[in-house]
């Protein structure tokens, strides 16, 4: 592949995941505006947002498996058009029912159709070995900026035309990945890279998949990984609007978090083709643990929110990268999308008890106290559970290529 086309490559499905990302990661903003106008109530409309954290998690293993049949474009658009019309109907649900349905179900499935699994997977079958973890880091900091530009972009027009019209907006925006779809292309333009024997099938693959407990160890520290993410994006403005703030320092904080982990992704993208990306895996939820100890210790002014947010965006969405490196060194390329898909089920099932459980812990005892303890125990637990994985340094590997 040449300079040109790889850029190309890298560029398209990083903005797609900008998109995606960047709007799934801006519905905190709505919940309080969402509780006012409906009465639904924090918990119900924090049940919806936990759905489709786990929806969003299980669409990529389906969406991932559809790859190879259906081509990337095609899952691509289809996820465009769900989520569109998902945040588009959401103004009209009056139930919480509804609510589930639209952003929980339908916005939440078609985010996965334009996720990490389906672009990442779909960019290593087209890329040489040695290239894919820097392109892997890249793309996933299209995510990180789609934060920090869809966030404030959110607020301002909350309040300056109302949450309806903000929502109706960010449903316009997801039917740009459309365009930027069909310069992927559906077919991989290299030949399969070493890895899973050409003739395995998925079944096959997936079976001894979970035999290996190294994958076993990477699902379980994505697991806490997406308890963490999910309770801060659902839930910081609402720690921030106990701490007597405007909802501008909301806003702020997580574009904080995304402008700091451009750096994170891109720095651990290039870091994994030189260390171990399970020492880097360590590092990263050690970190988390440690910035968020630091914070419940702090004065919580405006600033330190901010700081907060951009301690923690250097680690934000850098797991993604080491992650979905270490599924295609231990299985190979050929079935990445599906076999991180379902690391990303997990994370997705650690992000429904997060966004969930910060509304019945607010609910029921005023604040999210006992619950940011809950997740300075998960981080350091996911750092301590990377440490058994099988990994050769990344000299042999290249050596092996």
């Amino acid at each position: 592949m040449d300079r040109r086309h790889y850029w190309l490559l890298v560029l398209c499905a990083s903005a797609i995941l900008m998109i995606t990302m960047g709007t799934r990661q801006s519905l905190g903003l709505f919940v309080s505006p969402l509780n006012t106008s409906t009465g639904l109530g924090i918990v119900t409309i924090s049940f919806a947002l936990a759905v489709g954290q786990f929806v969003w998690g299980a669409a990529q293993p389906i969406f991932g498996a559809l790859l190879d049949r259906a081509g990337t474009v095609r899952i691509i658009v289809i996820g465009a058009l769900m989520m569109a019309v998902g945040l588009a109907a959401t103004p009209f649900m009056s139930s919480g029912f509804g609510l589930v349905m639209m952003l929980g179900v339908v916005m939440a499935a078609g985010a996965g159709a334009g996720s990490f699994s389906i672009l990442i997977g779909s960019a290593a079958q087209r890329l040489p070995v040695e290239k894919r973890a820097f392109a892997s880091g890249f793309i996933n900091a299209g995510g990180s900026f789609g934060q920090f530009v869809f966030a404030p972009v959110s607020q301002a027009l909350i309040m300056a035309f109302g949450w309806v019209s903000a929502m109706w907006a960010l449903a316009v925006a997801c039917l740009a990945t459309i365009p930027l779809a069909f310069k992927l292309g559906n077919k991989p333009q290299t030949a399969p890279v070493a890895g899973a024997p050409a003739e395995i099938t998925l079944k096959e693959q997936i079976r001894v998949a979970f035999q290996d407990r190294s994958y076993w160890c990477l699902h379980a520290g994505f697991f806490t990984c997406g308890f963490h993410i999910s309770f801060l994006v659902t839930h910081l403005p609402g720690e921030v609007n106990l701490c007597g703030l405007p909802a501008s320092v909301s806003a702020g904080a997580l574009a904080a978090i995304g402008i700091a982990n451009i750096a994170g992704s891109l720095g651990v993208g290039w870091l994994a083709q030189k260390y171990r990306m399970k020492m880097l895996l360590f590092w990263v939820y050690a970190m988390r643990a440690v910035a968020v100890a630091c914070f419940l210790l702090a004065p919580k002014t405006a600033m330190t929110f901010y700081i907060f947010g951009a301690a923690l965006g250097i680690t934000w969405l850098a797991t993604v990268p080491p992650t979905a490196g270490l599924v295609g060194k231990l299985f190979g390329a050929r079935y990445l999308a599906t076999l991180f898909g379902l690391t990303l089920l997990s994370h997705q099932i650690g992000g429904f008890f997060g966004a969930w459980l910060g509304g019945v812990a607010v609910d029921r005892a005023g604040n999210y106290q006992w619950l940011w303890y809950a997740d300075i125990v998960f981080a350091s637990l996911a750092a301590l559970v990377n440490l058994p994985i099988r990994e050769a340094p990344p000299q042999l590997v290249a050596n092996a290529a």
